[in-house]
């Protein structure tokens, strides 16, 4: 028996290494426009971006095990996005009603 290598990936398909910093490096782009910016459509696609990062991990794990968990996983990483998109744009307009400005800063004028 050999001890543990890593194996190489087959041609065709990315290493999973690859995949994984691709998925580190799109967090970190969401990360840093939900930290960074102010507008709260702007915000709205970084936590999609993040989203979509987390499913993209979840494929490629998926994907070096040989096991349809990853994309199953990802299936509901959409679905709970849809969700968020929906309810979030729905506050963004109600926000906007009421402030006119879609600054994230104005919103410690609310009262509860």
């Amino acid at each position: 028996m050999m001890p543990f290598l890593p194996q190489q990936a087959p041609v065709g398909q990315v290493p999973v290494g690859h995949g994984l910093m691709l998925a580190w490096v799109l967090f970190v782009i969401g990360l840093v426009g939900v930290l960074v910016r102010r507008n709260l459509i702007f915000i709205l696609m970084s936590v999609e971006i993040m989203l979509n990062a987390a499913g993209l991990a979840f494929i490629v794990a998926g994907s070096r095990w040989g096991q349809p968990d990853g994309q199953v996983m990802f299936i509901f990483i959409l679905t709970m996005a849809a969700a968020e998109v929906s309810v979030g744009l729905a506050l963004v307009l109600l926000f906007h009603r009421r402030f006119r400005t879609l600054d994230a800063d104005s919103a410690n004028r609310m009262k509860g």
